[in-house]
């Protein structure tokens, strides 16, 4: 494996987050503070308690999770369709790297940003609610396989997209309104039993709901169906990253 290679992609990439620190860093914080704000202040007057913890505080890994999914896919798709975009791309593809070299090293960086972002966000709610995680190596290994795994997904739309705008239309048409109805702000028993079975279908239900259980021990679903539909969409991403770079599809055209 040529980690000299894999190490200047990634340092490469690191060194434009932290070229953007406003945007890749201090945007989202701000979001998610006002999201508190917003959320804790009108809803949780309302709300005071779902499943025994306190609004404020149960709709913080939901706000996390939100976070970590649209960021990972920025991070990651841009990361990749910049390099499309401007044609260096094709010096990349005929350096004497492979293509889980490649994938390492574009979504390695998307991941770390998104995953720093995440404890960032983390550390920032622990200033407007009090937090508790009571299985905290498992809220860590939902987080990494969270953001590798819509890294990934980002990697994907990075590669599909042939103009700026389709970059946005995935996260901002699909990702996020799913995120929403995802139960971050709620839980889904809190639906009348139709929508309960909707909400089933929709796979984000499954990441917050495992990420949340890491935080208080509870969730919608069970925390190994969370883990296997985390994994399972894993799995998936990796199989279509690697007929990408098998069939050349929108790197060698």
């Amino acid at each position: 494996m040529n980690l000299h290679a894999i190490s200047a992609i990634y340092r490469f990439e690191m060194a434009r987050a932290f070229r953007t620190l406003t945007q890749s860093i201090v945007s989202p914080v701000i979001t998610t503070s006002l999201y508190f704000v917003v959320f804790g202040s009108a809803i949780g007057s309302r709300i005071q308690q779902i499943d025994g913890v306190d609004y404020g505080a149960f709709i913080v890994p939901g706000l996390i999770m939100l976070t970590l999914l649209t960021q990972s896919l920025a991070n990651a798709s841009f990361g990749i369709y910049f390099p499309r975009f401007t044609g260096t791309i094709y010096e990349v593809l005929s350096a004497p790297v492979s293509a889980m070299e490649i994938v390492i090293a574009y979504v390695g960086a998307a991941a770390t940003k998104s995953i720093m972002l995440g404890l960032i966000i983390l550390a920032t709610a622990a200033f407007f609610v009090p937090l508790r995680i009571e299985h905290p190596v498992f809220m860590l290994a939902f987080l990494v396989l969270t953001a590798v795994t819509f890294s990934l997904f980002g990697f994907i739309i990075g590669i599909w997209a042939d103009g700026f705008e389709k970059l946005q239309l995935v996260p901002l048409l699909v990702v996020t309104p799913l995120t929403f109805l995802g139960g971050s702000f709620y839980s889904i028993h809190m639906l009348p039993p139709f929508w309960q079975t909707v909400s089933l279908f929709n796979p984000v239900v499954y990441l917050v709901s495992g990420f949340r259980w890491s935080f208080y021990g509870q969730g919608d679903v069970g925390v190994v169906v969370s883990l296997a539909a985390t994994l399972g969409f894993l799995a998936a991403c990796l199989l279509i990253v690697s007929w990408i770079f098998r069939t050349g599809y929108r790197l060698k055209q």
